[in-house]
């Protein structure tokens, strides 16, 4: 779930605490190409105020369309189709004649979301099961590695919570915007920095903070393939440590910032003092970042998510189809 999607719950879950009614729309499936992947939200508020997107627009405007007609006052979970043939698919907005399927979900106490919400302010990772017969939802703790929205006949299981997570060692001015962009494309982010003169200062809702040495930081998190590593201290003391465990793990992206100079240095050193094979400094992306120009803080965090979301995608051998823009 991504961070657009979890404002979408907590919207959703303000309208129903002002007793106003609510249906929500779940991106259960798709064919060709869409705009907004499977497990995506928007809600509809009765007097149809929109809250998130699965489309261009095309496809919310019709659910307010749908609203004011009346036909959206729901009694259980209903599936909606959009895009089924080439003229329908263009009308919506799908590109590349593209199908998507809704299942949308009128909210009431037996929603849970509430419930959903208070265990993801606490970092959870949760499980949601939708009986589409009577609307009634169950929570659990998401199985390690899930995370496919599962459609049956009888129920939509949902996973929600940070899946990836970012580790950045260093505290500084650019660690602010690379935790808040993180944040937004969905990621549990941990910072680590051992120097109180950085540490004492930082402060932003939803990223955690530890002072451990990041050697130990590292080891602890076990990362795996959904975890990114990015060391930004410029202090090899510190730096080296991290990047010392982060890659001989199985992070997907390990990341340094430096130039091109002291990236060659700092092999040498991982190589020298640390004993790190050839094949596993190769793993080590420095420069960090994709090479856009970048100058400012904000620019090179910019630069270093696009590098981390390439990395990941080709990672999971996503590919965009051939003339679609998405």
């Amino acid at each position: 779930m991504d961070n657009l999607d979890l404002g979408v719950l907590r919207t959703a879950a303000g309208w129903r605490a002002e007793a106003r009614g609510v249906v929500l729309g779940t991106i259960t499936r798709t064919w060709g190409s869409a705009p907004r992947p499977v497990g995506s939200l928007v809600a509809v508020r009765d007097d149809g105020l929109i809250a998130g997107s699965v489309s261009g627009g095309c496809i919310e405007d019709d659910l307010v369309a749908q609203l004011r007609a009346g036909s959206l006052k729901l009694d259980r979970p209903t599936p909606l189709r959009y895009g089924v043939g080439a003229e329908e698919a263009r009308r919506f907005g799908l590109p590349c004649g593209g199908t998507l399927e809704l299942m949308l979900e009128p909210l009431g106490p037996q929603s849970a979301v509430d419930e959903l919400l208070a265990r993801l302010e606490h970092g959870e990772r949760v499980r949601r099961m939708l009986d589409l017969a009577s609307g009634a939802a169950t929570l659990a703790d998401a199985e390690p590695g899930a995370d496919a929205l599962v459609l049956t006949a009888t129920r939509l299981v949902s996973h929600h919570g940070p899946q990836w997570r970012l580790l950045v060692i260093g505290a500084g001015q650019m660690t602010d915007y690379l935790a808040q962009m993180a944040l937004a494309l969905g990621y549990g982010v941990t910072v680590c920095d051992p120097r109180a003169e950085y540490a004492d200062g930082f402060v932003i809702a939803g990223v955690t903070l530890t002072r451990d040495m990041p050697d130990d930081v590292v080891t602890a998190f076990k990362p795996d393939g959904a975890t990114a590593i990015v060391a930004l201290t410029h202090d090899p003391k510190l730096d080296d440590l991290a990047l010392m465990e982060a890659l001989r793990g199985a992070a997907f992206y390990v990341g340094a910032i430096g130039s091109r100079v002291n990236q060659a240095k700092r092999r040498a050193r991982l190589a020298e003092h640390f004993g790190l094979t050839a094949e596993q400094l190769d793993r080590l992306h420095g420069p960090v970042g994709l090479d856009i120009g970048a100058r400012t803080p904000p620019e090179i965090a910019l630069s270093i998510l696009a590098e981390m979301t390439a990395v990941r995608y080709r990672a999971a051998g996503a590919r965009p189809e051939a003339g679609c823009a998405v």
